[in-house]
């Protein structure tokens, strides 16, 4: 049996977002006969255990809760961590998820844990942003040696593709996209379900929902959504489902916009429940400043409900907007970051043309299914990452 070791910030149950969730998902699809997955993580609740089994994967937790200090903690401590638990097991590889957690793997390295590396960039920030900002330029160089001895290196989407190189990687991108919630793919909440959650939030007939089922921080956009609802009619609503730091600001904008009657915030929603309520609304609006990829935009598709984004970061790759990209079957509706107006125009044509409606969402179902389906990504990952590092 092969062993691999996983550097991850965050882990299940806490912070779990789109890369966390594709640990799993791609984990919990591998023959734990085949592969031994062990991860180093942080401790953000102490009252949660030191160690346990998550799925498929052995989590090991270091640190003394999330505060602030504990997180800079965190490179030594799951450095040495990975000395200790390579010394017992014998890793014969080391998997970093999101660029900053080359960092405790490259510190790993100079320890003595000498496996052959796997890097997933699965990050949603700008590359200025995660590169260039002051307290990271110093630490440059660590990053740009973990790039350079990394073996293989995954990324979501041709966004991040880009990336590698100019860090001085000359190494193997292997694109690997995430997919969609199962639960979106398959099909598997009924209407029910879906009807209690409508009655529970206070949904009336005739009303049309808007939704985002993303953190509430900046790069997401909802404030552009917040003000597009106001040159909206009447009956079109917001539901924003997730916390996050801009919680307070959004709500304070809903204030200042006389909205407060227009728009709900559920706060944080478990990621088993989350498809429900986007199956309770109508229109998916992402109007996202940045993203790696767009799982959360993947899983409206799936669930053929219309979507409404920019072509930000990875969007491009999937986001296919009738008159933008004449060339591809239409997927959705493209907005520019940063203009509720456009967000407006969008939601208009999607209550004015429902035969647009129905062939934009039967378009985009299709191709998640063809192309995002975690059982085909976790082969992919398998075959074409883990494999090329597991060969001896």
């Amino acid at each position: 049996m092969k062993k691999i070791l996983i550097f991850s910030l965050a882990y299940y149950p806490s912070f779990v977002s789109g890369a966390e969730a594709a640990i799993k998902e791609i984990v919990d699809r591998v023959d734990p006969s085949d592969i031994e997955f062990h991860m180093i993580t942080l401790l953000f609740d102490r009252a949660a255990p030191r160690e346990e089994l998550v799925g498929h994967v052995h989590v090991h937790r270091v640190g003394f809760g999330g505060a602030y200090l504990s997180k800079m903690l965190f490179i030594p401590l799951a450095a040495l961590t990975a000395r200790s638990l390579d010394r017992k097991l014998h890793f014969d590889a080391v998997w970093a998820m999101m660029t900053y957690m080359l960092f405790p793997a490259v510190f790993a390295r100079v320890l003595g844990v000498r496996a052959p590396r796997v890097l997933t960039l699965q990050d949603g920030d700008p590359y200025e942003k995660v590169f260039e900002r002051w307290f990271i330029r110093p630490l440059a160089p660590v990053l740009d040696y973990g790039f350079r001895t990394t073996s293989v290196i995954q990324v979501i989407s041709r966004f991040l593709g880009a990336w590698p190189p100019k860090r001085g990687y000359k190494g193997l991108i292997e694109i690997i996209r995430n997919g969609a919630n199962p639960k979106d793919l398959k099909e598997s909440v009924s209407p029910d379900e879906v009807e209690a959650l409508k009655e529970k939030l206070g949904k009336k007939p005739g009303e049309i929902w808007l939704t985002n089922t993303a953190r509430l921080v900046y790069q997401k956009g909802n404030d552009d959504t917040i003000r597009a609802l106001k040159t909206l009619p009447e009956q079109v609503k917001l539901l924003l489902v997730g916390g996050g730091e801009d919680d307070a600001m959004l709500k304070a904008l809903t204030k200042e916009l006389g909205l407060e009657s227009r728009v709900i915030f559920t706060g944080q929603v478990d990621r088993s429940e989350v498809t429900k309520y986007r199956k309770a609304s109508d229109v998916f609006v992402g109007p996202s400043r940045s993203e790696g990829l767009g799982n959360a935009f993947l899983s409206a598709m799936a669930s053929q409900i219309p979507v409404v984004a920019t072509q930000e970061g990875g969007l491009a790759d999937f986001l296919f907007d009738a008159k933008r990209n004449p060339d591809q079957p239409t997927t959705g509706w493209a907005v520019n970051k940063d203009s509720p107006e456009e967000i407006a125009v969008a939601v208009n044509d999607i209550l004015a043309h429902p035969e647009k409606v129905k062939e934009a969402t039967e378009n985009a179902r299709r191709m998640v299914l063809e192309n995002y389906d975690w059982d085909i990504i976790a082969k992919q990952m398998r075959d074409r990452v883990f494999g090329r590092v597991l060969k001896n």
